[in-house]
């Protein structure tokens, strides 16, 4: 399928057209190259991860498992005192949804998009 005709049928979609326009907005965001273990939870089981980079939007994990696009997730970063310019070590705990999966080097890529976040001093 042509990038033309791809264009022309989500043209007459609306939610297409916003779920595009989101992604794109996200993927503007300066991303910062942190490399943290997390621990994602989805559908009540969870998984370790790595993050390879978290921006203002969103944050994205290497890990082991496949999570599908769409499922809800829950994870905990803890960001370390010295990056973040704090005597304390920061956690966030964050609520989202996976936007993207793929593999890359035997390891799942999958990109989350955080749609609620609480910060507590650790």
């Amino acid at each position: 399928m042509s990038g033309e005709a791809t264009e022309e049928q989500l043209s007459g979609d609306p939610q297409a057209q916003t779920a595009i326009k989101h992604y794109a907005e996200m993927q503007s965001a300066p991303r910062f190259p942190l490399h943290l273990p997390v621990e994602v939870k989805s559908q009540g089981e969870a998984c370790s991860a790595e993050t390879q980079n978290i921006s203002a939007n969103g944050v994205l994990f290497a890990m082991d498992r496949d999570v599908p696009v769409g499922s809800l997730v829950e994870f905990t970063i803890l960001l370390p005192g010295d990056v973040v310019g704090s005597r304390c070590d920061v956690q966030i705990d964050c609520h989202g949804r996976v936007v993207r999966s793929f593999e890359d080097q035997g390891r799942r890529g999958v990109g989350v998009v955080i749609d609620e976040y609480h910060f507590e001093r650790a």
